[in-house]
Formats: C-alpha cells, structure tokens, sequence
C-alpha cells in the first residue's frame, strides 16, 4: 500500500479493509501449504475446467488474482 496516493477519508477507509479481503481470502501463505486462510465459497467449488488463467487486478492493480478461466 506504499504505492496508492489517499486523498480523502473514504479512500482511507476502503483500501485498508480491500487488502484485508485480499490478504485472507486470495492469497496464499507459505506457512499453511500455500493454502488460504479463509476460501471464499466460489473458491472452494471451482474446478478446473479450462487452460487458460485471467488476472483480476486488486488494490488498483498493485496485486492480481489469479484464476482459471470458465
């Protein structure tokens, strides 16, 4: 979040709580086995079903989640 320039209290307010989702409910950590802390729902009824990845950008694009393309 060194990178975003917050010019009003709104922003303040959204771009913590968005890493937060971010943060437990995409990306994986290493110290669980590269699992996530808490799967969202459409996450753990995804199936792999195609070969081809998207990148959804988050944070304004400083972060991407990655998923497979229906």
């Amino acid at each position: 979040m060194d990178h975003l320039l917050i010019l009003h209290e709104k922003q303040l307010q959204r771009v913590p709580k968005a890493y937060v989702v971010y943060f437990n409910q995409t990306r994986p950590h290493q110290g669980i086995q590269q699992q996530i802390p808490v799967p969202s729902a459409s996450a753990k009824t995804s199936h792999h079903t195609g070969d081809k990845v998207i990148a959804l950008p988050v944070m304004g694009g400083l972060h991407h989640d990655c998923r497979w393309a229906a």
